[in-house]
């Protein structure tokens, strides 16, 4: 593949400011996400926790906040531009502190480690006043399948 264009990250770039509601992921179009910034290796977005992202207690439900994390990173692995479609293999997610009902979220996903068949990255989210909600860290493997352009 041609490193010197970066077709994927040039898409994600047009979407900021969008929300994700035409997203390749059918749970990426359901958490629908707003891209705030876009960079290789880098996407930050936001979103208000809406009630369908709840538990009974009206906070952020916790696989809610590993779907958050792990969509997002997803999608920043696109950015790096590689021919296959990578996977998660494990997720450690620390919940931190609550979001609630109502809260706007700031979810940032970012490579640590480019690896020929492994990326290794961290995902954050955090509360409109800095508090991180959640942390995690993910490995990512790269499959057999090629990504269209």
């Amino acid at each position: 593949m041609d490193k010197s264009t970066n077709p994927r990250l040039d898409y994600f770039r047009a979407m900021i400011g969008r929300d994700m509601r035409d997203s390749i992921s059918p749970l990426g179009r359901w958490l629908n996400v707003t891209l705030q910034q876009v960079d290789e290796g880098r996407l930050v977005a936001s979103l208000v926790v809406r009630e369908e992202l709840t538990n009974p207690a009206g906070v952020l439900h916790g696989g809610a906040t590993c779907a958050l994390l792990d969509d997002l990173i997803g999608a920043m692995v696109f950015t790096l531009n590689r021919e296959h479609l990578y996977v998660s293999v494990n997720m450690n997610v620390d919940f931190l502190h609550a979001a609630r009902l109502g809260d706007q979220l700031t979810i940032t996903a970012e490579a640590v480690r480019t690896g020929r068949n492994i990326v290794h990255c961290d995902g954050q989210i955090r509360a409109a006043d800095g508090k991180l909600i959640a942390k995690c860290s993910t490995n990512l493997i790269q499959t057999n399948t090629k990504l269209p352009l």
